[in-house]
């Protein structure tokens, strides 16, 4: 019998080799289509008895598999809201079913009376680490990276993930590997036993092999008679040590704004109380509820069918032939243009880094061997390949080293003036077709593009710091950026791995409106007099990753005052609140409280050990509330409606046409609470007339700030959504 994603080779031994290797992706992925074929070879080994044992390998090198098509949860999504109309009883019932096929598949297989033998020869996410779990033994390759990352994106493991991992390894770790979405490597996952073996990629087919032929046992360990969990019972001694734990590890993760992560404490709890084919029943129930959550919707649709997208190019010109970017400038080796040359160079690009001297050039080029140092100590990059990356960047103050630069990204100063001598110097030299990029963070691109002798090969790339790590990458078109300026760009970005959002060109973009918004109405909480631990744990408790004042001490005291000095001179002084203008002065100017860079900021910033805290300066300059007058929830509210409705702007101008790219951008770019699902899957998720009438609510206390846009009053009255009215047709 042949499959079209599988195929069985039985040895002498009577060993059957199932090889999966899906001929139209380059990753393996679970599909509908998948799942039936597993379910038909399960039956066709079982049934032959010249088997004795099954391998389960991928043929994609480097990869097993990347878990299961979200796609095919949007369908699932999509089926049960259109029948949820008109029977939801039964559109229930069809979900719970759905949604557990692929939990009863790997119980039919762990059951089946023949041992399987997970073989990972790569990367194994998700539902596909799920079905090693319920193989009867598991062998990884030594570069092997394993987890269930299904947190992340708003659901859970929901194939029997909750209820073997705490089966195999200690109730605490499951959960903080459960909770946490963490990707574990090969020998950290055989030290948690949740594999058996570890052993070079060239031997794991054989080593699998052999394993079967010494015998292992078709049957797992709660399976039999006896059966003790790994951390005793949950109603023990250790359970009463574990369990308060898990609930501070939860809250500590999650603030409990993840109804994935709620269900993750709640699966393991009550599935570790009963055997395991009940065990794996509460998990499907949890599982088809947390798939009707909008949470899951929401997260779902930005972090990994709205990111997919964008990252293979949605928003490229299809008109545009690809060009290979082999070589581009970076002007400028601060901390900024030295971490896009790292990138660079990381993914094979020839890199010229060029300061005003060569001691400054050399300085730039020193990050990036102190972070190839530093991955070397984690494992993650060896001698040679450091030697190689470091050998791609020229550093120099020459620049006619740029005569033969496919692309050259300006990163000096937020300075006008700065930043058109340098464009004026590097045109001189540029080949006519090479692209030229700006890399400010908040000066429109149309303005820059004046000292530049061809607009339309001008464009901006925003990186966000510290570019190794950050994901996003925000493009901004001038008013003359031509769409092969546009490809250029995007075809670099992609090549460094990195996400892309493109906007047209405005005063801060998309990205940095929003933040600016975020810790503006930060000033506008402490002038009340709300007590700064309050706003700090408030935006926390909202889901943001870092508290304004913590986040603006990290950009730069400074740099708001520069900020706002600047949209004084553009656009008068009504454009910056003088109370907040008067707070950063006090600080930068009297105080010399820069941010995290010169020690203090809005916080003190000790020696080490020592951890950071607010400054006690900041209750002498405001009046305090008392606790208890401060109303928490809304402080909340107002932390998540304010950028929302400032990322609501920015579509309703122009700046941001495409909702994925607001929704994705918000989260990569400034941590946008993911549960959400983004700026505008917040608007959506809660529905546009209930989130016009919260900001009219905050608008009464608070001000015109918060006043819905006519884009919203309209969309409230006609009953839509950002979806609906912007997105294209592919993401409809």
């Amino acid at each position: 019998m042949s499959y079209r994603n599988f195929t069985i080779e039985t040895d002498a031994d009577g060993v059957a080799l199932v090889t999966w290797d899906m001929p139209d992706r380059s990753m393996n992925v679970f599909t509908e289509e998948v799942m039936t074929e597993l379910d038909a070879i399960t039956d066709q080994v079982v049934a032959d008895d010249g088997v004795k044992g099954v391998v389960f390998t991928s043929g994609k090198a480097g990869t097993f598999s990347g878990g299961a098509d979200l796609k095919m949860l949007r369908a699932m999504f999509d089926a049960y809201e259109a029948q949820l109309a008109t029977d939801r009883a039964g559109a229930v019932a069809e979900l719970f079913e759905r949604a557990g096929r692929m939990s009863w598949l790997y119980r039919k297989i762990e059951t089946c009376g023949k041992p399987f033998v997970a073989a990972i020869n790569g990367v194994c996410m998700g539902g596909a680490f799920e079905l090693a779990l319920a193989c009867h033994a598991r062998i990884a390759a030594t570069d092997a990276k394993m987890g269930l990352p299904e947190v992340k994106v708003g659901i859970f493991p929901g194939a029997g993930g909750t209820q073997r991992a705490p089966r195999l390894a200690d109730t605490q770790s499951a959960l903080q590997m459960l909770l946490k979405g963490e990707t574990l490597s090969a020998s950290k996952a055989k030290a948690m036993k949740l594999i058996d073996e570890v052993v070079t990629a060239d031997d794991l087919i054989e080593r699998a092999k052999s394993m079967l032929r010494a015998g292992v046992k078709p049957i797992k360990p709660w399976d039999e008679k006896g059966f003790k969990l790994p951390s005793g019972p949950v109603y023990s001694a250790t359970g009463a040590q574990t369990w308060p734990a898990v609930s501070s590890l939860y809250r500590k993760e999650t603030n409990d704004n993840y109804p994935g992560a709620r269900a993750i404490v709640k699966c393991v709890y009550e599935g570790l109380l009963l055997p395991i084919d009940a065990a794996l029943k509460v998990e499907q129930r949890y599982f088809a509820n947390v798939l009707q959550t909008t949470e899951a919707a929401m997260m779902i649709r930005s972090l990994f069918v709205s990111m997919q997208a964008l990252g293979k190019g949605a928003r490229r010109p299809s008109g545009v032939p690809a060009r290979a970017i082999r070589k581009i400038g970076v002007i400028g080796a601060g901390f900024m243009g030295a971490g896009i040359g790292y990138v660079a160079a990381k993914s094979g690009i020839e890199v010229v880094l060029l300061d005003r001297d060569q001691a400054a050039a050399d300085k730039g080029k020193a990050h990036s061997a102190s972070l190839l140092e530093a991955a070397a100590k984690k494992g993650r990059s060896t001698p040679a390949e450091a030697e190689a990356v470091l050998a791609r960047i020229t550093a120099t103050p020459d620049y006619g080293a740029l005569a033969d630069a496919d692309l050259v990204i300006e990163a000096v100063f937020e300075d006008r003036d700065i930043k058109a001598e340098v464009t004026r110097q590097v045109a001189a030299v540029l080949k006519p077709d090479a692209i030229y990029a700006s890399n400010t963070s908040t000066l429109p691109i149309t303005g820059l593009a004046e000292a530049f002798p061809d607009p339309k090969r001008f464009i901006g790339i925003h990186f966000f710091s510290p570019v190794d790590r950050m994901m996003l990458t925000e493009v901004i078109l001038g008013r003359e950026t031509a769409d092969e300026a546009l490809a250029v760009a995007l075809d670099f970005i992609r090549t460094i791995k990195k996400t892309p959002i493109v906007v047209n060109d405005t005063r801060g973009f998309f990205a940095n409106r929003c933040v600016l918004r975020y810790i503006s109405e930060a000033y506008d909480m402490l002038v009340e007099g709300v007590p700064p631990a309050m706003i700090e744990n408030a935006a926390k408790f909202a889901g943001m990753p870092v508290g304004p004042l913590a986040l603006n001490d990290e950009t730069a005291v400074d740099l708001s005052q520069k900020i706002m000095r600047a949209t004084i001179h553009d656009m008068g002084e009504q454009a910056v609140d003088p109370r907040h203008l008067a707070l950063v002065n006090d600080m930068v100017d009297r105080e010399g409280r820069l941010g995290r860079k010169a020690g203090k900021g809005f916080y003190d910033y000790p020696a080490k050990p020592a951890k950071k805290k607010l400054w006690s300066g900041l209750k002498e300059r405001f009046p305090q509330k008392p606790a208890d007058e401060v109303d928490f929830e809304e402080l909340k509210h107002r932390f998540l409606v304010t950028m929302a409705l400032e990322a609501a702007r920015t579509m309703e101008e122009g700046v941001v046409t495409d909702p994925r790219e607001a929704d994705v951008g918000s989260i990569l770019g400034f941590g946008y609470a993911p549960y959400t699902g983004g700026t505008i899957s917040y608007i959506d998720g809660m529905g546009v007339p209930a989130f016009v009438a919260l900001c009219e609510k905050l608008e009464s206390r608070y001000g015109e700030r918060f006043r819905p846009t006519p884009l919203l009053r309209d969309m409230a009255a006609k009953g839509d959504t950002f979806y609906k009215r912007f997105a294209p047709a592919e993401a409809a």
